[in-house]
């Protein structure tokens, strides 16, 4: 969301300066920014103002495709060995949840998400006399 927050502006951001606002720690973000690169969700310019950007414009960015990027797809295949019914019954159930997770991740995009924290932004700021 701080990078689709960027986009009008056009500037890239510095992993410090994401860092340090969301409060993750460097390394940590390093990793997943480097996860959302190789997804080509975002993209890095170097230099001396350089740092990281949308790849796409945040309304053509799915939540979908960034949990996919970061937690990467549940192994959906059968397990090798002993198959009660009961773990038949839960692996079922859980392909299910996985199934439902994803359509409202899909539904979803980054602008959306941007839109609905300044719809709450602005909800909270409201005066009533």
């Amino acid at each position: 969301m701080v990078l689709a927050d960027h986009v009008p502006q056009g500037d890239p951001l510095q992993i410090r300066q994401i860092a340090e606002q969301q409060q993750i720690p460097d390394r940590y973000l390093e990793q997943l920014l480097s996860n959302l690169r190789r997804a080509g969700l975002i993209r890095s310019q170097r230099g001396a103002k350089g740092g990281y950007l949308l790849a796409r414009q945040p309304w053509q960015i799915t939540l979908l495709d960034v949990m996919t990027c970061i937690e990467g797809r549940e192994a959906q295949s059968a397990q090798q060995g002993e198959h009660s019914l009961e773990r038949l019954v839960v692996r079922e159930l859980w392909q299910e949840v996985n199934q439902a997770a994803s359509e409202v991740l899909q539904a979803h995009t980054l602008q959306d998400l941007c839109d609905r924290r300044d719809a709450q932004n602005n909800a909270d700021l409201m005066y009533y006399i």
